[in-house]
């Protein structure tokens, strides 16, 4: 019975994300989405459902230009959807409307959100419904103060698209066709974009934690890092050796570069060098062309976007406390140590393995699908790499490929940000499941050869 369960909310959580794609399709393919009153071809609607649900940002056709007001409000329904998941928000309007949370709806929280315990999971469903909102409300906000004096009410809308957009790590916005390459320079674009695709990238369980901890802060002021759990003090370590190691690498390879930040001031270049860093990390917004990024930049920007955020927040990729348990893991066997160790804390055997399962995972549908469309599209092995990587991680940032890809190309990205986006969640889900009793009886074990 507890197999069938499982197996139950693992489909449902996977069904969910895809009937949101094909019923998105739908109205995308409809006239009233078009911008011209003429419907999109049907696979043009479905690559854009499906980079919306699954919160990637990858588009063949501009966002800005080819939809209507229509087209784009369910491009940004879609967004949300995607970013807090469908499981989410129907039991967010179930609360609302004051129906009882039973228990098959919390298992399948429990699953969306990849926790080990259903132990206050309503009140964590709540915290992250208001959490998100008064932070894409706040971002939203700040926005206006830039594109409301520069495209008058129409601002206000572009506010809250890029808002949203930001939070959930999506990518698109409705600007125009160069993303946010205009705003460059732009102080604060660049502060408020970078802040809601941090924020959304934490993970939830990292907020409340840190809440936790400043309300301790006027008692045990030097010891605010040491009350955090191990796994925010893994995420938030690791997301700032990222964000600082990316922004250095970035602004080094880029510095003598005309095409992306050469002819920069100093403070120009610093604000894309970070941006860059804090994008790759599954946002898909950019500031400089991605084309035109040096090579050696260019394959940086591949490890951060297939690394991503961190666990349950909005974005994608492996997450960093997953590499950061592999890495441990693999040190702690060069050193000849049994168990892996960080900040004064063993870490469990089902997390490594959990982690093992996730990267391989990942990095199989990558590869698989680098193969496939190299032998479709014939364009250049960088620039499939980064299509490839950008779609298995959810990211959304492009070598100018997306838009030329024919049939064949967007069906492989299709299934590729499909798969990127519940891939390493159902792997998840069936880590977290409890093991059935072993047979008393084990077959034997023999040594083999490793590395």
């Amino acid at each position: 019975m507890k197999r069938r369960i499982s197996l139950s909310t693992t489909h449902m959580i996977l069904l969910s994300f895809l009937l949101a794609i094909l019923i998105g399709s739908v109205l995308l393919v409809l006239p009233i989405s078009s911008a011209n009153g003429k419907s999109i071809p049907y696979t043009d609607a479905l690559f854009t459902a499906t980079t919306s649900v699954c919160v990637t940002g990858l588009v063949t056709v501009t966002t800005a230009s080819a939809w209507s007001f229509f087209g784009q409000l369910v491009i940004l329904l879609l967004i949300q959807i995607g970013g807090l998941g469908i499981i989410t928000i129907l039991s967010g309007f179930m609360i609302g409307l004051h129906k009882k949370i039973g228990l098959g709806d919390r298992l399948l929280l429990q699953d969306a959100f990849n926790l080990n315990s259903m132990a206050g999971i309503v009140k964590f469903l709540k915290k992250v419904i208001v959490g998100t909102f008064v932070v894409e409300g706040a971002g939203a906000l700040l926005y206006m103060t830039v594109f409301v004096p520069e495209y008058g009410a129409k601002g206000i809308w572009i506010s809250i698209f890029n808002a949203v957009s930001a939070f959930c790590n999506a990518g698109m916005d409705v600007i125009g066709e160069e993303s946010l390459c205009g705003y460059v320079q732009h102080p604060m674009i660049n502060l408020v974009t970078s802040m809601l695709i941090i924020l959304g990238g934490l993970g939830y369980i990292v907020w409340w934690d840190i809440i936790r901890v400043m309300k301790l802060f006027k008692k045990q002021k030097f010891q605010c890092f040491k009350k955090l759990t191990l796994h925010s003090k893994i995420a938030l370590s690791a997301t700032g050796v990222l964000l600082l190691s990316g922004s250095v690498l970035f602004f080094l390879f880029e510095y003598r570069n005309p095409q992306t930040i050469g002819e920069l001031s100093l403070a120009g270049k610093l604000q894309a060098a970070i941006f860059q860093s804090v994008t790759t990390r599954t946002a898909g917004f950019a500031t400089v062309p991605q084309q035109n990024l040096t090579d050696a930049s260019a394959i940086v920007s591949l490890l951060l976007m297939f690394i991503g955020g961190s666990p349950v927040g909005t974005a994608g990729g492996v997450k960093t406390v997953t590499i950061a348990v592999l890495l441990l893991s693999a040190f702690s066997v060069i050193r000849n140590r049994e168990d892996t160790v960080l900040f004064e804390r063993t870490i469990s055997k089902q997390a490594v393995g959990k982690a093992v399962a996730v990267v391989s995972m990942s990095f199989l549908i990558a590869f698989v699908s680098t193969v496939l469309l190299a032998a479709v599209s014939g364009a250049p092995a960088l620039d499939v790499m980064y299509e490839t990587f950008s779609a298995t991680a959810t990211v959304g940032l492009s070598r100018n490929l997306t838009a030329s890809l024919d049939f064949w190309g967007k069906l492989i990205i299709i299934v590729t940000m499909y798969l990127g986006r519940v891939g390493p969640i159902s792997l998840a889900i069936a880590f977290n499941t409890k093991k059935r009793k072993e047979n008393i009886i084990k077959n034997p074990t023999e040594e083999i050869s490793v590395g």
